[in-house]
């Protein structure tokens, strides 16, 4: 005991005289960041340690009984990993536990609904009035991809709620008071609707619309919650190429009629209709960079995989052979050989984490291979659930961008880890 309170008061007074003379600064800046770590149980984390003589770079590994980490030359705790020098403790490392956590995989052919915050402005017309052509609407500064959310105080949800202010307006020649979203700004301006020659109706000169609907590829769904993640990317309006910022929708099935195979500099695409029930299996909350998110009401079934599977991290995931599942033909859910040409381990959410490159024949025959209504078609590799199939390259139909699964999950609000960690001390 005696040794060891020597050996801890040499090191503190070491440790003191070389940060008063300046040796230790790239130590210093090293403590100071926080540093987490994302791991499985079992898993092995080689830990990004590059400050000299602060201690040695080491693995952690979790233990069966998720209860012990384990660290080479460094004390450990359940949630934590602590360097030390001499015995003193100089950097925390927060570690995050993922433990057997699983989910549904998908496959299924959907069908997308969405609609608005507001009504979207896609386009400007010229209204030919008795004084010659003109666009109020372009007059009074609005842009293509604003919305609108507000006419006069009252909120505006849909297009039947426009109209009666624009004729009433135009009666009574009174300009409207607008509120209208700019991606993250507001903005207040008012507008004169006008007469077009000939006819009783006034106009605003402004091409808008309150929804939208497509098709797109179930991605997966978590069996306790119901909550849901499909498409792997996000859904913008065909006129202004913008994301559309969505108030609610609805999912329902749809079945795959035909095929427009991909060939150099055009993407294929999958040609599907809604299911005659019009039956909604889910709500739409969200529409971000990783995909549409919300909640099934009902369990769904691809036929092929339909039992909880395991997930994979960014760091697991590996290049070399894989499979997607997907529909190409009516309703039928079918698995199809890929091969992960190279994966990023991703720290932050990004969309781009992996290369795909289809290499099963029959798929390669039938479409060409990547097509528009395919994104989030999930990837399983080595029996675990790896990520969604994203975008084509135009030049290569046959290759594409995969999104790893921990960021689709995140944004379904689906908390993967044992707990919330604070900040590293």
């Amino acid at each position: 005991m005696k040794s060891d309170s020597l050996r801890k008061c040499i090191g503190g007074i070491l440790l003191v005289s070389l940060i008063f003379i300046g040796f230790l600064e790239p130590v210093q800046q090293w403590v100071k960041t926080p540093t987490f770590i994302r791991m499985m149980e079992g898993d092995q984390v080689a830990l990004p340690i590059s400050a000299p003589a602060a201690a040695s770079e080491g693995t952690v590994q979790l233990s069966s009984n998720n209860e012990q980490l384990s660290v080479g030359g460094s004390r450990v705790g359940k949630d934590e990993v602590v360097f030390e020098l001499a015995g003193l403790p100089v950097k925390e490392v927060n570690v995050e536990v993922l433990k057997d956590f699983k989910v549904i995989p998908g496959g299924q052919s959907i069908g997308v609904k969405l609609n608005t915050v507001g009504v979207l402005v896609v386009g400007h017309h010229l209204v030919n009035t008795e004084e010659g052509k003109v666009s109020p609407g372009e007059k009074a500064g609005i842009q293509v991809g604003d919305m609108i959310t507000e006419i006069n105080g009252t909120k505006i949800e849909e297009l039947s709620d426009v109209a009666p202010f624009v004729q009433s307006a135009g009666k009574d020649q009174e300009s409207l008071k607008l509120v209208v979203k700019r991606e993250k700004k507001t903005i207040k301006t008012t507008l004169l609707p006008v007469r077009e020659k000939g006819d009783a109706a006034y106009k605003l000169g402004l091409y808008i619309r309150d929804s939208a609907a497509g098709i797109g590829t179930m991605t997966f769904y978590d069996p306790q919650s119901k909550k849901y993640g499909a498409l792997g990317h996000v859904i913008s309006d065909m006129d202004t190429k913008k994301p559309i910022v969505v108030a609610d929708g609805e999912i329902v099935h749809s079945e795959v009629t035909s095929i427009q195979k991909g060939s150099d500099g055009k993407p294929g695409e999958k040609l599907a209709r809604f299911s005659s029930d019009h039956k909604v299996i889910g709500d739409i909350t969200r529409n971000s960079p990783f995909g549409i998110f919300g909640r099934l009401n009902q369990s769904i079934e691809n036929e092929r995989m339909d039992k909880p599977m395991p997930i994979a991290l960014s760091h697991q995931v590996k290049e070399g052979p894989a499979q997607i599942l997907t529909v190409v033909d009516g309703k039928e859910v079918e698995m199809y050989d890929i091969e992960i040409m190279s994966t990023i381990p991703q720290k932050y959410p990004a969309t781009k984490g992996m290369v795909l490159k289809v290499t099963d024949p029959k798929l390669l025959k039938k479409t060409g291979g990547i097509v528009q209504g395919m994104s989030g078609s999930p990837i399983i590799q080595d029996g675990k659930v790896v990520g969604a199939v994203t975008h084509v390259f135009v030049n290569d139909p046959t290759s594409g961008y995969g999104v790893h699964i921990e960021w689709m999950l995140s944004e379904a609000g689906i908390d993967i880890y044992k707990k919330d960690h604070s900040r590293a001390s």
